[in-house]
């Protein structure tokens, strides 16, 4: 029987099977030597490099939120009747970069897409990284983060009751649910790798810190069978949570009446940019990660091929979501909206504009060629570009919506200040230094799920060597 599959695997025309989703002989001791060993070893010159670079930013952005703390939100750019600038820019676009990470691991899971296996793990650590520079934001924006209790609905003597109606405390619950649900979703997956760690150290200080985080962990069947049921569980809350957050997050503008904000394809506008902007960021470090670990047999030019065909795909969405933009404003007839679209292209931001639709629309489109799909230059390239034109397309919407309102006499133009650029730098330094940390200190690829999909766990295996 073997024997006439693989003849019928000869007769099919190489173009049409499936890609290998490991590349050379990988078994699953192979497969522990190579990832669960790096927690264990040294890391190079360069990762410290990278790590006083990341520092070094994360030091300067928390110079300026202490700055900012001590003297007041003044020191920002923000103005009359630009209100919201920097500080909301950046917590939406951290709350979109966070999303990739639960795409590809909670809603291809339940699709069964074995693809995901191999770079699920860091994905879903970005999420968590991302989430935590997006909840920086709306602590330091209250201007006195101090009492940011107050905010929390909780019976008290103050007599301050929160708002339920404003869309502004459902960021509070959406985002901290989908933070709570993803760092569990993360640390279930860590569990059975972190019980392998713990058996194969031989470091007296490692063993008693796996031992502790791996839960008494054995891999007897009815761990296996309580682990699969819990995390299908978080698999499924998470996948409504990646439709919802970013949902909610809209709310913040759609249920206004800003020209520019008060409409209804934001929902699902927000949540195809941020897994447009997620899936950019998780390119950019897991080149950077395949190349420097020495990953190029587990994560593969196929995982890369598939993830840009993503974004790819996700670029066509965003192309048709402006469009829809101006078509709405040019047939609703209200001069107010057509007199913010037009601000978009020909008013004082209009570059602004021009840069978010270039970045995020016309180049992505060379991910066409699949040679610019597999070629590390092109993907790097289009996923910072993709990065700059979803932060700018943030600022397109808040700036450009709100510096000219129904009020000609308050209109403003926004000019951010040093301290603003300051605390984003310091973002990105949280965020790099947390991966690099990660990367180091934990496997960054779930070894346990690929090892379901070598060779050796497939029914049809009888020894030979091919790839699933």
């Amino acid at each position: 029987m073997q024997a006439e599959v693989n003849a019928l695997r000869g007769a099919i025309p190489q173009g049409l099977l499936e890609p290998p989703l490991t590349v050379g002989t990988v078994t699953p001791g192979s497969l522990d030597d190579q990832v669960l060993a790096f927690p264990e070893t040294l890391p190079p010159k360069q990762w410290y490099i990278g790590l006083a670079i990341t520092l070094t930013a994360l030091v300067i952005g928390f110079s300026f939120i202490g700055y900012t703390i001590a003297t007041g939100i003044g020191v920002w750019g923000n103005n009359s009747p630009v209100f919201w600038a920097f500080d909301i820019i950046n917590f939406v676009f951290w709350v979109g970069i966070g999303h990739a990470g639960t795409l590809i691991s909670a809603i291809l899971f339940l699709f069964r897409k074995r693809w995901r296996n191999a770079i699920a793990r860091f994905a879903e650590a970005m999420t968590i990284f991302a989430v935590i520079c997006a909840v920086i934001f709306p602590l330091i924006h209250v201007g006195r983060p101090w009492l940011a209790y107050w905010l929390f609905p909780y019976p008290n003597q103050r007599a301050l009751w929160t708002n339920f109606r404003s869309p502004l405390l459902w960021d509070v619950f959406a985002v901290n649910t989908y933070f709570s649900v993803s760092l569990m979703f993360w640390y279930l997956g860590l569990i059975p790798d972190i019980a392998s760690m713990r058996d194969r150290t031989t470091s007296k200080v490692r063993k008693v810190i796996y031992t502790v985080l791996a839960l008494g962990w054995r891999g007897a069947a009815r761990h296996w069978q309580h682990y699969e049921k819990a995390y299908l569980l978080l698999a499924g809350l998470a996948t409504g949570l990646v439709l919802s957050v970013h949902s909610v997050v809209s709310f913040d503008f759609a249920t206004s009446v800003v020209p520019g904000w008060h409409m209804t394809i934001f929902p699902p506008y927000f949540v195809a940019g941020a897994i447009f902007a997620g899936f950019a960021m998780v390119v950019m470090v897991l080149v950077v990660v395949r190349e420097t670990m020495q990953l190029q047999n587990l994560i593969t030019t196929r995982h890369l091929d598939v993830m840009n065909k993503v974004i790819l795909s996700m670029s066509c969405i965003m192309g048709y979501s402006y469009m829809m933009e101006g078509f709405t404003a040019w047939y609703s007839m209200n001069e107010f909206l057509h007199h913010g679209f037009m601000n978009i292209i020909s008013g004082s931001y209009g570059w602004a504009g021009w840069l978010t639709i270039f970045c995020n629309i016309l180049f992505p489109q060379i991910l066409w060629f699949k040679k610019a799909r597999t070629s590390y230059f092109w993907m790097i390239l289009v996923a910072i570009g993709v990065t700059i034109g979803m932060w700018f397309e943030r600022f397109v919407i808040i700036v450009i919506s709100l510096h000219q309102d129904y009020l000609p006499s308050a209109w403003r133009l926004y000019k951010p200040t040093m301290v603003d650029f300051g605390i984003l730098l310091g973002t990105f330094g949280i965020f790099f230094t947390l991966v690099l940390i990660f990367a180091r200190v934990l496997p960054v690829i779930a070894t346990t799920e690929v090892k379901a999909i070598l060779p050796e766990a497939q029914p049809s295996h009888h020894g030979e060597d091919h790839h699933v």
